[in-house]
């Protein structure tokens, strides 16, 4: 044991303990809970994609370091996914780089292209890993926070709000559309703002796209870096996980212009510098599904959501049905509750379900206390039995 006075743990990381998902699904664990926590499928995806994993493994294709980029086969599938659904050409030598997930990708952007002192503005609620990897790159986050609109149902963001959050210190924009966890998809018309903005202020923009295959109703995914002076500009990352249903591979990437991808691509290789081998050429094949798979995977995801929507406002929950993602934030104060922590603490042994409180997605969490985030990526069974304990518990 040191008997230096210094703390063990760096500075930068002081405020950040054991993640709200390791907590929760001890919970879980310990009660017998259904946890509609942590955003991961109870299911495997196609047996096709798994069976294309064992005959990578078996004819020894990436059981050794793949190449630092990743294999070629999948940089080629990723480029030709992103020129068939968005008309975005990329050249799989030198603007596509493999990653350990979508969560390496951001870290690495952030260190790569983030100094100590810049701005990183993101939109909270946020995914956690955002403000770790902003603190261990030295960089300031500056919330610009997504309000929930009752009479819209949904969560949206103030363009005059985001505009008056840059300041000369600004770097870089986090965007993450469709919006974990409050399901919000950005419009065609708040991207182009957003996009005139960066390129009238001269920011970088990293865009966290992983749930690009998981729109509803008459929402559209659009990337950041369709629009006019943004390509050169945007690192854009997404992953298999979240499209395929194998979140535990790991298997995730990043394009943009070859000068951004070469910096990402210098931070990463100090991180993980290569991983998950046979899963890449897998991930490959994956992505050159028909288009029959996305369409009934959204379809799939659709019915689920509006199975535990409607579960959820039975209960008691005021519900904000999300347009993307597979998440759902409700409000608990029409249960007489405002305090989401201590709520969802509680839920598991009250009503044998795990659920996550938005607020420690938050800078300000008096904004994010009274919401719940809802996870509806399980069997169709397990949201029916989840849906009756909650309305059991909560109705008495």
């Amino acid at each position: 044991m040191t008997s230096s006075a210094r703390p063990l743990l760096n500075r930068r990381l002081a405020e950040f303990g054991t993640t709200i998902f390791a907590e929760m699904s001890a919970l879980a664990l310990s009660t017998g809970a259904i946890n509609l926590g942590q955003g991961f499928p109870d299911t495997d995806g196609p047996e096709e994609i798994r069976e294309a994993a064992v005959r990578a493994l078996r004819d020894g294709r990436g059981n050794q370091y793949p190449p630092g980029p990743g294999v070629p086969e999948l940089r080629t599938a990723v480029t030709a996914h992103q020129q068939r659904r968005y008309g975005l050409s990329y050249d799989p030598d030198t603007e596509v780089l493999v990653t350990a997930g979508a969560t390496e990708a951001i870290a690495a952007a952030l260190l790569a292209l983030v100094e100590p002192g810049d701005e990183v503005i993101a939109f909270e609620p946020y995914y956690d890993s955002y403000a770790a990897c902003i603190a261990m790159a030295g960089g300031r986050r500056v919330p610009v926070t997504l309000r929930a609109h009752e009479d819209e149902g949904r969560f949206r963001l103030d363009l005059d709000e985001l505009r008056d959050a840059v300041t000369d210190r600004t770097r870089l924009l986090l965007v993450n559309t469709p919006h974990n966890p409050t399901g919000t998809v950005l419009t065609r018309e708040e991207l182009a703002a957003i996009a005139e903005l960066a390129v009238e202020r001269d920011l970088l923009v990293v865009t966290d796209e992983v749930y690009e295959h998981l729109v509803f109703d008459d929402a559209e995914h659009v990337p950041l870096a369709t629009f006019p002076g943004m390509r050169e500009r945007t690192v854009t990352i997404s992953s298999s996980g979240k499209t395929f249903s194998f979140t535990g591979w790991k298997v995730g990437w990043v394009t943009a212009a070859p000068e951004l991808v070469t910096a990402v691509r210098s931070a990463k290789q100090y991180l993980t510098y290569v991983s998950a081998g046979p899963f890449q050429y897998a991930v490959a094949e994956a992505l050159s599904l028909p288009e029959s798979y996305f369409a009934d995977f959204r379809a799939d995801m659709l019915a689920k959501r509006d199975l535990l929507a409607a579960g959820l406002a039975e209960a008691g929950f005021r519900v904000f049905r999300p347009s993307g993602t597979y998440f759902i934030t409700t409000d608990i104060r029409p249960l007489g509750e405002s305090d989401g922590i201590a709520f969802c603490r509680g839920l598991p042994e009250r009503a044998r379900v795990v659920a996550i409180p938005n607020a420690v997605f938050y800078d300000h969490r008096e904004e994010g206390a009274p919401f719940v985030r809802f996870a509806f990526c399980k069997r169709t069974g397990v949201l029916e039995e989840a849906a009756q304990r909650l309305g059991a518990a909560l109705s008495t």
